[in-house]
């Protein structure tokens, strides 16, 4: 081979280690002995051989873990948490990459550093809280993890794009008593809203036996002053006829006795016909019998003295 060739090849291979390739949603970190100097972007880019040394290729690519941890609440109950992290770098500035790039070791120094700080946060939140409070706290917790983490993590070049708390459980003791405590709580408002339909049904009856009650007194009230305006009636009317027997008698001169004596008879003759075997017992002397006569008649013309005195409507 003519030293021709082997200079043409030579400048040949220089070429091509001259150029590098970066792929899509990746950044590479270049370094000079050492030293950082640059940042390259996805597509072909230029380098100096031998001197600019590819040093990292970091993924802007959002990342995700799966995270398994316990805390303990403030009454000491072990909850068992699964969450899922989502992060990414936070931009792709040469800053941002140099942080991303130096802050630490490796890979596996990241992880370790990004999953303690999240269980801690959340196992520092949990500890202040009891566990009846946990379950409704989920939304809570994950604001108090990016609140406390974002600055880390902005530090160390990433942020945190989303947390998800997937599961969150208690000890197989734990979950069992609180599902005695729903048990029982759902029992108490059965019971609850048993006696507060019994109570309604109760008040219900109550007031339909009292409006019962009060309409039929009032029916027996408005009765019995039917009863006594019908009696008086009956005895209105009977005094105006025996008022009016005694004045056509008295103007046939004839004595006003005669009717006392047949309301008398009339008298004795319904007590035989309606008595249904009752003994009644009548005083038959002539005496008594005249002296009853002339309490009628006073009766009667008393009835009379009033009826004239009457005014005419």
């Amino acid at each position: 081979m003519s030293p021709t060739y082997i200079i043409l090849i030579v400048i040949v291979l220089f070429l091509f280690t001259c150029f590098v390739t970066v792929r899509q949603g990746t950044v590479a970190v270049v370094t000079v002995f050492g030293k950082f100097r640059r940042v390259l972007r996805p597509g072909l880019n230029f380098r100096i051989p031998l001197i600019e040394q590819i040093f990292k290729r970091i993924s802007i690519q959002n990342r995700s873990i799966e995270l398994k941890f316990q805390a303990i609440t403030q009454d000491q109950a072990n909850v068992n948490f699964s969450a899922m992290l989502l992060y990414a770098v936070f931009n792709q500035e040469e800053e941002t990459v140099k942080s991303v790039a130096f802050k630490f070791m490796d890979e596996r120094s990241l992880m370790q550093a990004l999953v303690r700080s999240v269980e801690g946060s959340v196992r520092a939140f949990v500890a202040t809280k009891k566990q009846s409070e946990i379950l409704a706290l989920r939304t809570e917790i994950i604001l108090h993890v990016k609140e406390q983490l974002d600055k880390s993590l902005e530090d160390w070049g990433y942020h945190l794009i989303d947390l998800q708390i997937n599961d969150i459980t208690f000890d197989e003791v734990i979950m069992k008593s609180m599902a005695q405590v729903v048990a029982s709580n759902n029992l108490k408002a059965a019971a609850e809203n048993e006696g507060q339909a019994l109570l309604i049904t109760k008040t219900k009856g109550a007031e339909a036996e009292g409006n019962a009650i009060k309409i039929q007194a009032e029916a027996e009230r408005q009765a019995a002053q039917l009863r006594g305006q019908g009696v008086a009636l009956f005895r209105e009317e009977v005094a105006h006829g025996m008022a009016a027997a005694a004045k056509e008698m008295e103007q046939a001169n004839l004595d006003a006795s005669f009717i006392l004596f047949s309301m008398w008879t009339d008298a004795i003759k319904h007590f035989a016909e309606n008595g249904k075997g009752n003994t009644i017992f009548l005083d038959g002397n002539a005496d008594n019998m005249q002296r009853t006569l002339k309490e009628m008649m006073s009766i009667a013309q008393g009835s009379s003295i009033l009826s004239q005195a009457k005014p005419k409507g």
